[in-house]
């Protein structure tokens, strides 16, 4: 299911003119999403490939995020991708409380393309370990980016945006609902 991200009202951005994702479930515990930037490519700021490792602090550059729950309660995990195919994982046992690394977590398969024009990252994520995330459940996601141009702004994309500042935690953000597979 493709999605277009939306810029948040008080952002700018004249680097990337679009991002969209198509996000999928495979098997009951299996997440595959595919972000996708259009625009000027070479004005983003994007580290190069490294080997895939966990990293902290991955959203204070150019980062494509992801948040999931089940539908049936308020815990839920935030999943982290860089450019560079560095990685996090995070559970919470509700809003922006009970924070957590996610060591259930797998190593996901991530793997980018990149052109002129078009940037891609897909992954995949293996998530039939996590305890708050059953696999015969529909999952609520919550789809986000934030994008580091060469010249020093930064633009925060998402399904949708709650008025003020950019918050991709809150439940309104969790605007894409997926069935059990």
């Amino acid at each position: 299911m493709r999605q277009p991200l939306v810029l948040h009202p008080d952002s700018r951005c004249t680097a990337a003119t679009g991002i969209d994702v198509l996000a999928s479930r495979r098997g009951a515990g299996h997440l595959v999403l595919r972000f996708a930037v259009a625009g000027k490519i070479s004005a983003l700021r994007m580290p190069d490939v490294k080997a895939s490792t966990r990293a902290d602090e991955l959203w204070k550059h150019t980062c494509f995020e992801a948040f999931v729950r089940a539908s049936t309660n308020n815990s839920y995990y935030e999943f982290n991708f860089a450019p560079s195919t560095q990685w996090a994982a995070y559970g919470f046992s509700e809003y922006r409380s009970g924070m957590h690394v996610a060591k259930e977590v797998k190593s996901p398969f991530i793997e980018v393309q990149a052109s002129e024009e078009r940037y891609a990252l897909q992954v995949s994520l293996d998530l039939e370990r996590l305890p708050d995330l059953p696999k015969d459940a529909v999952w609520r996601l919550a789809l986000a980016a934030v994008i580091e141009e060469k010249l020093g702004g930064i633009s925060y994309w998402a399904l949708t945006h709650p008025p003020g500042k950019p918050d991709f935690h809150q439940y309104d953000c969790f605007a894409l609902e997926l069935p059990a597979a």
